[in-house]
């Protein structure tokens, strides 16, 4: 079996919609090949008194629309193609939601969860030294990803205003609110996956109490989305973390599980609610209206996706379903929202939290709600138009957005 690459998956992705637009391979070419690559390798001491050396990578894709847009993973299954991917989908994800960004990506090979916090607060900084060249207000702004969280983008502003010996605090977004955070960014991501959610439901005639709901992934974004829907009406029958999944098919008490997953533990070891536990596989092929993927990259594949049962995918993990799966969804009639539309509520409220600490005037939360939902609806209607207009899957409809505006953008700029 050939390893999987993601950004050849993109490259596929994006080639087929410039093939349903009709344009030439030379109005799309650059954006099959990064801006710019780095990799940094970091010396850390660790709590033990041992050195070692973490591998990082920071990928530039574009800045055609602005600069370059995107988070700092910290996994021990980072590589360069992941983050290759990952920063190419940020370029399509800023230009589908129309914000001038372009997309960029970092990560760090490291095992979060099995370092101390002065040993992150050390590698966090170490990184930040290496790529400080490179990153800034106009050049490049980095944010929290799997493994990172507001206090490491926290340490790493400290650290770049120190290298630069100035307040810039636009260097990276989703930071703590006390040093130029902006309210409602953490729950962005989960809030736009809502967002676009019900605006499915609205759009094929649904009634949100009407709809089961499962969602893969009980991390920020998951809990969020399956907070917030739940507050709406929907029933949610089905949630999962790395332990297992829970399911009920008359529907799971979320503020319970939310409250017990707040605490820091796992769904496996102690939660004791009305529900029975399967496998995140198995979460995956139960019948529900709304599957929502909410986990990491590669999970609906051309090994599960004929035992998809659900008539709509919400995406809200970046690049949960491969190009085979998508042909097989197509031809069994399930309709997928895609990542680059559907989870990016995080990229929109970063890009106030950049506005805000530029201007250095900051905004209440019930207004970045609002903006936010005003944002990812109207990115919602340009896509439905484009699949309407072109007869075509949601994927390559919004990719027909954003690369109608990269290209246009391009040929602007000469």
């Amino acid at each position: 079996m050939a390893k999987y690459n993601p950004f050849d998956e993109f490259i596929k992705v994006m080639e087929s919609a410039a093939r349903v637009m009709g344009i030439n391979e030379e109005d799309y070419v650059t954006f099959k090949y990064p801006e710019r690559e780095i990799k940094v390798s970091m010396p850390v001491r660790m709590d033990d008194g041992t050195l070692k050396v973490f591998e990082g990578f920071r990928v530039q894709h574009s800045s055609v629309r602005g600069p370059s847009k995107g988070g700092v993973r910290y996994h021990h299954a980072v590589n360069a193609d992941e983050v290759r991917a990952l920063a190419a989908w940020m370029t399509f994800k800023c230009a589908v939601v129309a914000i001038p960004y372009g997309g960029g990506k970092g990560g760090i090979i490291c095992r979060p969860r099995e370092m101390s916090k002065g040993e992150l607060e050390r590698l966090t900084r170490a990184y930040t030294d290496k790529i400080a060249a490179n990153i800034g207000p106009s050049i490049d702004i980095p944010a929290p990803d799997v493994g990172s969280n507001a206090q490491t983008m926290d340490w790493m502003v400290d650290e770049y205003c120190k290298v630069k010996g100035e307040s810039l605090y636009g260097v990276v977004t989703g930071k703590s609110i006390e040093i130029g955070g902006s309210k409602g960014r953490a729950e962005a991501t989960g809030r736009g996956v809502c967002f676009v959610t019900l605006e499915t439901m609205k759009k094929y005639g649904l009634n949100p109490a009407d709809c089961k709901v499962v969602i893969q992934g009980m991390g920020n974004v998951g809990s969020v989305s399956a907070k917030l829907l739940a507050e709406e009406g929907v029933r949610i029958t089905a949630v999962s973390d790395v332990s297992c999944a829970l399911y009920n098919e008359k529907g799971l008490d979320i503020a319970d599980i939310y409250s017990y997953i707040d605490g820091g533990r796992n769904l496996l070891d102690g939660y004791k609610g009305d529900c029975i536990k399967i496998t995140n596989a198995e979460l995956l092929e139960l019948p529900c209206d709304f599957l929502i993927p909410a986990a990491l990259e590669n999970q609906i594949t051309a090994e599960n996706a004929d035992r998809i049962k659900a008539s709509f995918i919400i995406e809200a993990a970046n690049g949960p379903t491969t190009v085979e799966a998508d042909a097989i969804l197509e031809k069994k009639g399930i309709k997928v929202i895609p990542d680059i539309l559907s989870n990016s509520g995080g990229v929109i409220v970063s890009y106030f939290e950049w506005v805000q600490n530029l201007q250095n005037f900051y905004w209440d939360e019930d207004d970045v709600n609002a903006k936010l939902k005003r944002q990812i609806v109207n990115a919602f209607n340009d896509v439905y138009e484009a699949r309407e207009k072109y007869g075509c899957s949601y994927r390559i409809a919004a990719y027909i957005v954003a690369l109608n505006r990269l290209v246009t953008a391009r040929k602007l700029r000469g």
